[in-house]
């Protein structure tokens, strides 16, 4: 950087990769005594979409759920290991995973809306963690997160409506909506679009991509053309083990693993 008190200039890369939002270092996962996780080492970079496929138990789902602490829930769950979001240790005993969960919003694989008005579904993470101070504020970010969740004009004449009311994919929009309003830095999506026809599907895939210029996106899909279409890096887990990792376009088209290869042509999964 250039200072007042420094004449030289310094050089920087045009082009250089993306920084890493999370690091995950020697991770494992145990449930009771099944070692469902083994010794995962990924960084994942801001700003970008990241798929995890594999086949079903090969613990992408487990994975994707240490990033924000999902696994805390389960008694007989463990996790060893580092994970890090912008250089700090999630799993520190100082971190509330509450408000863990506020930067890190969680999209499941089944649409899951509140019992309650379109309006509330989105309203209720900006209330309970304070991010708005009056109605307006609250109306502001509500418009802001349905826009984002492309799904305002499908419903912005019927907020008081309930969110259960609406169709499967605007549920599952309304949920990406839900998610955006804490104001996350990363989104987990754990097989976003496995409940929903084509074109719903088509409509959330779309979202992902615009929102990956605001979020780090990472995204669980047993579908090889969506982690295609919509992903820029991807790892493939096989038995709780990380086995490849890295562009989307070089996993597909060049991976250096034999089980890779045999996943993606459809010999084993």
């Amino acid at each position: 950087m250039l200072t007042e008190a420094d004449n030289t200039v310094a050089t920087v890369p045009a082009a250089g990769p993306k920084d890493t939002k999370i690091k995950a270092r020697k991770v494992q996962v145990y449930y009771g005594d099944t070692h469902a996780i083994k010794d995962v080492d990924v960084d994942l970079e801001d700003k970008a979409v990241t798929a995890f496929i594999g086949p079903s138990g090969c613990g992408k789902s487990t994975f994707l759920r240490c990033l924000n602490r999902m696994n805390d829930t389960i008694d007989v769950a463990r996790v060893e290991g580092e994970i890090t979001i912008d250089d700090e240790d999630i799993y520190d005993k100082k971190v509330d995973p509450v408000q863990l969960r506020a930067k890190v919003g969680m999209v499941f694989q089944k649409p899951n809306p509140f019992p309650k008005s379109i309006y509330d579904n989105v309203a209720y993470g900006p209330r309970i963690h304070g991010l708005a101070k009056s109605k307006a504020d609250l109306d502001v970010i509500v418009e802001k997160s349905l826009r984002r969740g492309a799904i305002w004009d499908e419903v912005k004449d019927r907020l008081t409506a309930p969110g259960t009311g609406l169709s499967g994919g605007q549920q599952q929009r309304l949920c990406i909506a839900r998610a955006v309003a804490t104001e996350p830095e990363v989104l987990l999506m754990d097989e976003p679009c496995s409940a929903l026809d084509p074109i719903a599907t088509a409509k959330v895939e779309e979202l992902i991509d615009e929102l990956r210029e605001s979020y780090t996106i990472v995204i669980v899909t047993h579908s090889m053309q969506q982690a295609a279409r919509v992903s820029q890096r991807t790892a493939m887990f096989h038995l709780g083990e990380l086995v490849e990792f890295g562009d989307t376009k070089e996993i597909f088209t060049n991976p250096t693993e034999k089980r890779t290869q045999d996943y993606i042509t459809g010999r084993f999964g």
